[in-house]
């Protein structure tokens, strides 16, 4: 079972992050983390989309024109 992270553990973390990536990376991360993960959500709903449309009944539309016999009138 997953103890839950009060506040102190979150500061503790911050910090740590900070330290690690400096003060000048956190922006470039936190744009980074943002683009991707809308783009996450992009390829989520397009594959939903997908899913809906090869779901979707298909209808064919037959030519009048076409005879059985295979000659031409």
């Amino acid at each position: 079972m997953i103890p839950k992270i009060q506040g102190g553990e979150i500061i503790v973390i911050l910090v740590v992050i900070l330290l690690l990536f400096g003060a000048r990376k956190l922006p470039e991360l936190a744009r980074s983390l943002g683009s991707s993960a809308r783009e996450f959500r992009k390829g989520i709903e397009e594959g939903r989309t997908q899913e809906q449309d090869e779901a979707a009944p298909t209808t064919t539309i037959s030519d009048s024109n076409t005879t059985t016999s295979g000659t031409e009138t």
